[in-house]
């Protein structure tokens, strides 16, 4: 007589688009995921129609798939926890979670941003919460737009991690078995990977406003080179190996964030270029673009490592400062031309 083995357990926190495509990832891997959203009237509607209307409508949840608003009962027995919530939730996400992991639990940020008021990265965020779970924590970035993923179209991601052993079971977690169409590499360089993930929406929100202006594709190609220069700069003098952003989680998630309207940070950028204010953006989008917030963050830690970020100084002045679009774009055209690689 055959004994049926339970399935492993995994919670996702955050109900928004993120969190309900990688729930969807974890079930189709075998997993018993629990799906936490803090909006009382988001889990009562997910659990009716078993399906997130308001935030990636057209796929069904499976059975696999638990939805609640209760942290104790997403947590209980967790194996893997991942962080789908917005950048400016994790820390406080983290501290309900307190007293409920188990020692051996694996902790995953797949939120792409820094702390607005400390410019700690996720993982950070998470062990300074959380220091019990310091070598269990790793982070999951890469081009992965929501809509694609839960769709099961072709996609790679990247989980980083100090710990080998973890950024393997983040890696085997996440990896399609049946439909191996979400690949799933790993690298030990948690900083780059999580300021690639990062910087590279301040880019996009930037590509964006060249498209909007109708500056045309070599302008946006050059834009987007030139940001990712000012990232490996930032990024080496905070920690990073300069490769790291030649990888999935930097050239490869400012690509498709920086080019496509399915991206929130590029729609933004898009509809300032034409024009729009930031509040009527933003309030028309109902979600979080994380791009905005980390270009503040990105000033403070350019000034603070002495690395010139020329590029998000001009769309720190159109987010905040009032600066035309226009008028910014020309003054970084006006900047005089150096070498390529200093």
């Amino acid at each position: 007589m055959s004994m049926t083995l339970p399935l492993p357990r995994a919670a996702v926190l955050g109900g928004g688009s993120w969190g309900t495509a990688l729930s969807l990832v974890l079930a189709q891997n075998g997993w018993s995921c629990s799906l936490w959203a803090r909006d009382a009237a988001l889990v009562a509607d997910l659990t009716t129609r078993r399906e997130n209307q308001r935030y990636l409508p057209g796929f069904a949840l499976p059975d696999r798939v638990i939805v609640t608003s209760s942290i104790a009962q997403a947590l209980h027995h967790a194996e893997i926890v991942i962080w789908a919530v917005p950048s400016d939730a994790v820390r406080t996400t983290a501290e309900l979670a307190q007293d409920l992991l188990a020692p051996e639990t694996v902790l995953v940020s797949a939120a792409k941003g820094l702390e607005e008021s400390t410019g700690l990265r996720m993982s950070q965020v998470l062990a300074e919460v959380l220091p019990t779970h310091s070598h269990r924590i790793a982070a999951l970035s890469g081009p992965n737009l929501a809509v694609e993923i839960a769709r099961g179209l072709p996609a790679a991601a990247v989980a980083a991690s100090l710990s080998l052993p973890t950024r393997q079971a983040v890696q085997d977690a996440f990896t399609r078995r049946h439909l191996p169409t979400f690949r799933v590499y790993t690298n030990h360089d948690i900083v780059g990977v999580e300021l690639g993930g990062s910087i590279k929406n301040v880019i996009a929100i930037a590509a964006g406003v060249c498209e909007g202006l109708g500056m045309g594709d070599n302008a946006r190609a050059a834009l987007m080179t030139r940001g990712l220069a000012e990232a490996m700069r930032l990024g080496t003098a905070m920690g990073a190996e300069p490769h790291t952003f030649l990888g999935l989680s930097g050239v490869g998630d400012l690509i498709a964030t920086a080019i496509s309207t399915l991206s929130r940070n590029y729609r933004v950028g898009l509809a300032l270029g034409t024009g729009r204010t930031l509040e009527a953006v933003l309030a028309e989008l109902g979600q979080v673009a994380e791009g905005v917030p980390t270009t503040h963050v990105l000033l403070q830690m350019a000034d603070k490592h002495s690395v010139p970020m020329p590029l998000c100084k001009a769309l720190y002045g159109i987010l905040f400062q009032g600066y035309q679009p226009a008028n910014a774009m020309n003054i970084l055209l006006e900047r005089p031309a150096g070498a390529e690689l200093s």
